[in-house]
Formats: structure tokens, C-alpha cells, sequence
């Protein structure tokens, strides 16, 4: 009998575990596990769902151009340097596709989002991984795990799960120390959530070697419809444009975005929002002992004695209805990654953790 087998480097990927969204026997459950807008959708992106719906029996157009023109509009970006995906995993992957390989490496930081592994081992490359400094990304450290079959460098800014992020600086210092021929990818999934932050734009244009990638599902409050985009150099993206399928993006889909990035007045809203709660949830978790890093995007990183008290704190939440996310997976056993809510809900965190302290007692 013949063996098949798949290529190297598929079977060392373990299965992704996503966020929690049920507990058996609770039924009034908050969702705290998956960095979700607890404020959903802007109400215009719903109508434009639902309008795109009546045209659901045709084929969405190939080149992404009303989405890409949105986008270039809200940012000031030329839409040719655009490129659309299912979810920003989906042009992490292209990237991964493209560019690496069996023999090459692909390098992300210590506490980095779990998919760099994955998509690297997924097309043949080596996954290498460079320590950080107290849960931030450390140059250095990427810098001196670059070697000459280093060919994409992946850095979430902020990170996920940590919440914290390095400056431009910092950045651009990463982008000129990497050797020739490698590509430093610019996560922004959260990068909405920083006052001020353009996602490392002005990084991408005055270099050859920087990519960045922004999603929907965060801010934007459509995390069930999966679109992202990238922005980069014209040569990277017609690389890109060349293995990406014609019709990944549905009519649907492309709709609720445009719309989507176009209510100005709901993303601020959201962003202010969040920022009000975020600074209350650390507040409240230190004021109870527990301390975080001070995170810019829409989750805090809550911090534990030991794992057994993280994990104990879990078990109690749940037992609350509230779910957030162990990260012992990304090397921090003695975390609880907890997305901000609205207010009712980070009081619902602060109430269970209150509860199980004093049973404690």
C-alpha cells in the first residue's frame, strides 16, 4: 500500500484552539475570550449585509476595488498598493506562500500571535523564535536571530496576547538591521486601538522591505464575516495578487467592510470607548493585586502568582459566565488575557475575580 504523506512541516502544526464561547449548565454567558467589539457592528454595516444579500446568486468582483478604495480613502493610501483577504491571516499566508520555503526561516517574537508559527511550518519553512524583554519585543533580540535564510520577520504592534507594543524608532531600527532579501511584516490587528498609530504606514513608504496588515474583526466588530488587508510595496503586492484566489472575498463580505470603514462616527465611538474601560479594567485588577502591562489594544494581560492561581481564577469566571483566555500556549501559564467589554461586563470580571478572592479568604 502506498504512503501518503503531506509536505514537511504540516504535521508539526498543533490544531488552533479558538476562544471559549459556551459553559456547560451557564446560560447568561459574556464572551471575553476572542478580542471582540462587545459594541458590534456599525449600524450601517448591517444594512449593507443585509443589502448584499438580495445579490448573493452572483459572483463578487475579482479585484477588490470598491473595498480597496475605501480603505485608501479612510488612510490616505493608493488602493493599488492594496491587497484584500479573508481575514489579515489570509495575507500573512499569502506572504508565507510567497516568500518562504523549505530551507528558509521565519522569525516572530517570544509571546508572538500563534498563526506566525503556523503559517511558516505550513508552507516548509523553519519557525525561529526570538525572546522578548518583560513580555515587549525586544530588536536586539530579533536582530540577532536573523541569519541569511531569515526571509519574513513577523511583529504584532501591539502584540498579541501582551497588549504592548515599541515605538517607531524602535521599528524602523528592526527594518534596517534585517538582512537583504528578508521582509519585516507589520501585524496591526489592534493597531486602530493607538491614538495616534498609522499601523507603520510612514514605514512601509520610505522602505522596500516593510509590509503591514490590518483586519476588520477588532475594531471594526466583523470578526464572522473574515476580511483583512495588507498594504506594502507595488512588488510585493503584485506577487501577492498572483496566488491569491479570484473570488475570496464574497459581495457580502466587501460590503460590510466599506461600510464598515466609512462610519467614522461608530469607530470613535468604539475607540473611546474601549480606551474608558481598558484604563478602569487595570485599575480595578490592580487595585485586587493582579497587575498588567499597560496594554494598547482592546484586551488587558491580567498577571498571577503561579498558573494554578490563573487557572483557578478561570475555572471560577466560568463558573460566572464569564469566559476569558488561558495563554499558557503562548508561554504564559500564569496569564488570563481578558478583552475589554462595555462596562456592565468588565464589572462582571472584577466582580467574579472579587468573589473568588474573598472565598479565598
Amino acid at each position: 500500500m502506498t504512503q501518503i504523506t503531506p509536505q514537511p512541516g504540516i504535521m508539526d502544526i498543533a490544531l488552533y484552539q479558538s476562544g471559549e464561547s459556551h459553559v456547560e449548565g451557564v446560560r447568561d454567558i459574556l464572551k471575553l475570550s476572542a478580542n471582540e467589539n462587545p459594541y458590534g457592528p456599525s449600524p450601517k454595516a448591517k444594512e449593507a449585509i443585509a443589502e448584499a444579500i438580495a445579490e448573493v446568486h452572483r459572483y463578487p468582483n475579482t479585484d477588490h476595488a470598491p473595498l480597496r478604495a475605501a480603505i485608501g480613502q479612510v488612510h490616505g493610501l493608493d488602493p493599488e498598493r492594496i491587497i484584500c483577504g479573508v481575514g489579515s491571516d489570509e495575507i500573512l499566508q499569502f506572504l508565507c506562500q510567497a516568500y518562504a520555503g523549505p530551507g528558509d526561516e521565519v522569525l516572530y517574537t517570544e509571546h508572538g500571535f500563534a498563526m506566525y508559527r503556523i503559517l511558516g511550518l505550513a508552507a516548509g519553512a523553519t519557525p525561529v523564535e526570538a525572546s522578548e524583554r518583560e513580555r515587549v519585543t525586544d530588536v536586539d533580540a530579533l536582530l540577532a536571530a536573523c541569519t541569511e535564510r531569515t526571509k519574513l520577520v513577523f511583529i504584532a504592534n501591539p502584540n498579541n496576547p501582551t497588549g504592548t507594543m515599541i515605538g517607531g524608532n524602535e521599528l524602523a531600527r528592526l527594518a534596517n538591521g534585517l538582512p537583504e532579501g528578508a521582509i519585516l511584516v507589520l501585524d496591526g490587528a489592534y493597531a486602530e486601538f493607538v491614538d495616534g498609530y498609522d499601523g507603520g504606514v510612514s514605514l512601509v513608504d520610505s522602505r522596500d522591505n516593510v509590509f503591514m496588515t490590518r483586519t476588520f474583526s477588532k475594531l471594526y466588530g466583523l470578526g464572522g464575516l473574515r476580511v483583512g488587508w495588507g498594504y506594502g510595496p507595488k512588488d510585493i503586492i503584485d506577487v501577492l495578487s498572483r496566488i491569491r484566489q479570484p473570488f475570496n472575498l464574497s459581495d457580502i463580505q466587501m460590503s460590510g467592510a466599506i461600510a464598515a470603514i466609512r462610519d467614522r462616527d461608530w469607530a470613535e465611538r468604539c475607540t473611546k470607548e474601549n480606551a474608558r474601560m481598558r484604563v478602569w479594567l487595570s485599575e480595578q485588577l490592580a487595585a485586587l493585586g493582579i497587575p498588567c502591562d499597560t496594554s494598547l489594544a482592546n484586551f488587558v494581560l491580567a498577571r498571577f502568582a503561579d498558573q494554578a492561581e490563573a487557572e483557578a481564577v478561570d475555572t471560577h469566571l466560568k463558573s460566572q459566565g464569564v469566559i476569558v483566555r488561558r495563554v499558557a500556549g503562548y508561554g504564559l501559564p500564569q496569564c488570563l488575557r481578558i478583552t475589554v467589554g462595555d462596562e456592565a461586563g468588565c464589572q462582571r470580571v472584577i466582580d467574579g475575580i472579587r468573589t473568588y478572592q474573598e472565598g479565598r479568604k
